[in-house]
């Protein structure tokens, strides 16, 4: 399914890019992103599993386990702090 990805601050400086429409195989949030982890450098480092990545689903926060759907909106930023 076509889904539009989009990055965020120091992910997408990473990355190289703010947006891409990916064909995602798998079926949820988690999977999207070991596809795109998959892929190797720079996503590989960007999207480590162990690092704090917050991700929204049609800009929904949402946990991994999120089905993705046929057109939808991801978008993986780091998480942000503030004083």
């Amino acid at each position: 399914m076509n889904v539009r990805v989009r990055y965020f601050a120091s992910i997408r400086e990473a990355v190289g890019q703010g947006s891409e429409t990916v064909q995602a195989r798998g079926e949820t949030l988690a999977a999207l992103r070991d596809e795109l982890i998959a892929r190797g450098e720079p996503y590989a480092s960007a999207l480590a599993r162990g690092k704090a990545v917050r991700i929204a689903l049609d800009q929904d926060m949402s946990d991994e386990t999120a089905a993705l759907r046929e057109g939808c909106e991801v978008a993986f930023f780091p998480p942000v702090t503030g004083g």
